[in-house]
């Protein structure tokens, strides 16, 4: 089989979730969604934003490229946005060993085409546009599969709380992990810190490699700890957390996913949240993930409003964010990559800038700064900093210039 994952016009719709990488590189539910088309198959293509093509060519080396030879049948053309659940690609699976071909269309966009006949498909690079043109024009009859796209921010953590259990349970049917206490389970074996305390009724605790739990620690399933991750004295993690590789966590964290590389080490409350790589949060930092009304949470995108159809929405960090002492996040609020806030955030925060609205300032961040502040947060983690990631802050920069129009408003709460 050939699995393409193609990133569509909304993908960008995702932000602030899909600023610094693909859709596909989003986890949820433990799982990213190329992690499982390459379960599925050897050779995985990818059809990106031109910004990020260098970027997951350097971080997913794996992928095939024109040049590698044919395109092996069948091809299963999927939508990066799609939800990485382990049921939908038993199901696909199961289609493609049926040798059935068929697309699956959604109000949201095409989710995916599958097919085994003559593979239409040019041998070079194929973009997004001419991918959709190619299915539209095979005239495929529709596919028994369910193929939910995540179309906002919002929408990563309500598959997050959806799926997280299936897919654990997938994790551990590998027999790759060892049961450490009642339904807490490690890679390595390691055991938790002492006194750590775990309710596993509504899922397990799952463990990767060189996880380090200090003690009196408080665990709710279903929970994910990603390799090398390190869970502070006196943390809680409950219920639908998921953290990636090589972060740092204390305090409280509920129905939230942390991508690597990120720290959330101090005091502070955490909840229905999604936060990029290279954040730091500052001790205190504390979100709110439910209204004071206990209503409906509508958020705010490129200055239309949108409901959610959730009551409990917290907030959505892009990469390289910083937040200082203290810093209170209200309800639905993004904020943007590169930017460093303090205080009150009341409103969405633009990428590349200093927001300390509360306190009446609002300016713009030099590129500059952070690109040096990269190199000293990689070398700190043994992390090369390469041409591909100081140009990925300079294209974000530049792409992200309008959003800094907000500096010139005034003030509100």
């Amino acid at each position: 089989m050939h699995v393409i994952l193609f990133e569509d016009n909304l993908a960008t719709q995702l932000f602030p979730a899909t600023i610094a990488r693909a859709a596909f590189a989003i986890n949820i539910g433990t799982y990213r969604l190329v992690d499982l088309a390459q379960r599925l198959s050897n050779n995985v293509e990818a059809v990106v934003r031109p910004y990020l093509k260098e970027l997951v060519s350097r971080d997913f080396p794996g992928l095939w490229t024109p040049g590698r030879g044919e395109r092996s049948e069948p091809v299963l053309i999927l939508n990066a946005r799609a939800v990485p659940h382990v049921d939908m690609f038993e199901r696909i699976k199961q289609l493609a060993q049926q040798g059935i071909s068929g697309v699956v269309s959604t109000d949201r966009g095409i989710a995916c085409a599958l097919f085994s006949r003559q593979n239409p498909l040019p041998h070079d690079i194929i973009g997004s546009s001419q991918l959709l043109g190619i299915i539209e024009d095979m005239n495929l009859p529709p596919l028994d599969i369910q193929i939910p796209l995540l179309e906002y921010a919002h929408d990563i953590v309500r598959h997050q709380i959806r799926i997280i259990g299936d897919n654990l349970n997938d994790r551990l049917r590998s027999g790759e992990y060892k049961e450490i206490a009642d339904g807490v389970f490690s890679a390595d074996g390691k055991p938790l810190g002492q006194y750590c305390v775990a309710d596993v009724k509504e899922g397990p605790i799952v463990l990767e490699s060189g996880v380090d739990v200090g003690p009196f620690c408080f665990f709710k399933g279903p929970v994910y700890v990603g390799p090398k991750t390190k869970i502070i004295e006196h943390s809680a993690l409950k219920e639908a957390v998921s953290l990636g590789s090589t972060v740092k966590v204390g305090g409280e964290v509920e129905a939230s996913i942390i991508e690597s590389f990120s720290n959330k080490q101090h005091h502070g409350f955490l909840g229905h949240s999604y936060l990029g790589s290279w954040i730091n949060l500052g001790a205190g930092t504390s979100n709110s993930d439910l209204k004071n009304t206990y209503g409906e949470v509508v958020m705010e995108y490129s200055n239309r409003k949108t409901k959610t159809g959730m009551q409990f929405v917290g907030s959505f960090i892009g990469d390289y964010a910083k937040t200082a002492i203290n810093t209170s996040i209200f309800t639905g609020k993004t904020i943007g990559a590169c930017s460093m806030v303090y205080g009150f955030v009341t409103t969405n925060v633009p990428s590349f800038v200093n927001y300390a609205r509360s306190f009446g300032q609002v300016t713009e961040t030099a590129v500059d700064i952070f690109v040096q502040a990269q190199a000293r947060m990689f070398a700190r983690r043994g992390v090369e900093q390469r041409p591909c990631d100081v140009q990925l802050l300079r294209d974000i920069y530049e792409m992200t210039k309008h959003e800094r129009q907000l500096a010139s408003e005034p003030l509100s709460l």
